[in-house]
């Protein structure tokens, strides 16, 4: 039996129906879970999760503000809209580039 021998309506509710359940996402709740390694920590409706340890929470984020791409833009970039997307860089052949439209250069 191939896909196109069922109603068009049915093959897009099978399809569609697994992300109806995981867009549910259980009220927005914060689930407390145990690592493998024992520690607990809160799995956050975003999609990020934290130590439930005070200590251990103030040493990840330590460790995470060494990266860069938790930093933030630098002073003079452009992008980075409220932390989302790319900093361009003075230099870069995007930077201050302007319309792409031909007719509002």
């Amino acid at each position: 039996m191939k896909v196109s021998d069922f109603p068009a309506w049915l093959v897009v509710l099978a399809l569609m129906s697994p992300a109806v359940v995981l867009a549910q996402n259980h009220g927005g709740e914060v689930i407390e879970a145990t690592t493998a390694a024992g520690d607990r920590v809160r799995l956050l409706p975003n999609g990020r999760w934290e130590f439930v340890d005070a200590q251990k929470a103030e040493a990840a984020k330590a460790v995470a503000q060494r990266y860069p791409e938790n930093q933030g833009c630098p002073p003079g970039s452009q992008g980075g809209l409220f932390g989302v997307g790319r900093c361009i860089q003075p230099g870069e052949k995007d930077y201050n580039r302007g319309s792409l439209r031909s007719n509002a250069r």
